[in-house]
């Protein structure tokens, strides 16, 4: 299993930046890439919502996931963020070893 990560969380707009930063400013992410605009269309107790929101693809390690979701959860306006992981099955050698070198929990 890859250590490597991509982790996506939509928030709102106005908020994505904010977590953005204190993310890789707390080293659980060497980088995040904002998607300022997204359309979500989701279920949300027993009803059908709509919102703009923008989407964070975060590049991180396995072995900091559970602190990055914790403060994603703590920063997080939502009642239940979307934090999911997906690994890095393969990539240019230069940019994971970067990426190993930008994240603190190793």
């Amino acid at each position: 299993m890859s250590e490597r990560i991509v982790v996506y969380v939509t928030a709102p707009v106005d908020k994505a930046r904010d977590l953005a930063a204190a993310l890789v400013q707390a080293q659980l992410a060497a980088c995040v890439n904002i998607v300022p605009s997204v359309r979500s269309i989701y279920r949300w107790k027993g009803e059908v919502c709509e919102d703009e929101e923008s989407l964070l693809v975060i590049k991180s390690r396995r072995s900091a996931f559970e602190a990055l979701r914790a403060r994603v959860v703590e920063l997080h306006p939502y009642e239940v963020p979307e934090v999911i992981a997906l690994p890095i099955e393969a990539g240019h050698g230069a940019y994971l070893d970067w990426l190993d070198d930008n994240v603190s929990l190793k």
